[in-house]
């Protein structure tokens, strides 16, 4: 099982070795201060260890078949009648 990493921000405190969203933290960045006196959280990064298995698989290049619409020749219909307010 081959790791890679990836990067994660989040306002959530972790050391290294804990889990963020499911995944191992390798390291840890602080990317906003913590102000408590203003009680503001802080932004951290973390770097984590992605399994191949946790990787989603690319985005198919070409859409598929239902999510297109139809232009109203291949729908059969050759004229497009629009109703006026009732």
């Amino acid at each position: 099982m081959t790791e890679t990493t990836e990067t994660i921000r989040s306002r959530s405190n972790r050391e290294v070795g804990q889990e963020v969203e499911g995944k191992t933290i390798l390291e840890k960045k602080i990317v906003i201060q913590p102000d408590p006196a203003n009680k503001r959280l802080g932004v951290y990064e973390y770097v984590v260890a992605v399994s191949r298995q946790d990787k989603k698989p690319p985005a198919a290049s070409h859409p598929s078949a239902g999510s297109t619409r139809l232009t109203p020749e291949e729908r059969g219909v050759g004229l497009i009648r629009r109703l006026g307010t009732r």
